[in-house]
Parts: structure tokens; C-alpha cells; sequence
């Protein structure tokens, strides 16, 4: 029993961490000459190839489409991103995805 209990507490501090990283996340996009975005605030990238970018943020979805796209920097820790190429468009999608599972939905998964 006391390793469930364990179990628990280590589970609800994750959580918890996760959560506070979100909460202090904050986000912003600076595109300059259409080719070089910095995006803050990325909790996470799903699909990238030279003509888009899936990402999440601590706003939403973002999708940022174009031309010959790079990931010039990717911070985790930061929640920083510059994407360089000739960029088209960048749109939002739902609000309420903030990306893939984190540590604990894949841990129940």
C-alpha cells in the first residue's frame, strides 16, 4: 500500500511541475522579412518537413507554412524557436491542444 501511496505523490508532483512550466510559459511571434520566426512559448514540435511546421504552444497548435523551412534553434528548456525559409503563412489552430501527451499521459498511456 505504501507504494501506491508513494506512487501518488511522485505522479501528482509531475503533474504539478508540468502544469507550473505551462502556466509560466508566455507567447509571442516576431516574423521578420518573412523569412526568419521566432516563436516563444513552444511546448512542443509534432511534424516538420521544408514546406510546414506543426508546433505547439502554450496557446494552441501553430502551423507555420513556406518554402524551404529550417529549424535554425529548438530550447525545450525555453520554449524557443526560429524558423528560417520563405515563410507564407502561420496559422492557429485549436486552443485547447497544448501538444502531444506530456510525461504522465504517456506514462498511463
Amino acid at each position: 500500500m505504501s507504494i501506491f501511496i508513494f506512487l501518488l505523490i511522485v505522479l501528482s508532483i509531475i503533474m504539478s511541475m508540468e502544469l507550473i512550466g505551462m502556466e509560466k510559459n508566455e507567447h509571442s511571434l516576431k516574423l521578420e522579412n518573412r523569412s526568419r520566426l521566432t516563436v516563444t512559448g513552444v511546448t512542443d514540435t509534432d511534424k516538420f518537413n521544408e514546406n510546414s511546421v506543426l508546433l505547439y504552444t502554450c496557446m494552441g497548435e501553430l502551423t507555420v507554412k513556406g518554402k524551404d523551412l529550417r529549424v535554425g534553434l529548438l530550447s525545450v528548456e525555453t520554449g524557443d524557436m526560429v524558423i528560417e525559409g520563405e515563410i507564407n503563412a502561420v496559422i492557429y489552430g485549436d486552443s485547447q491542444v497544448k501538444g502531444p501527451l506530456g510525461f504522465v499521459g504517456r506514462l498511463l498511456k
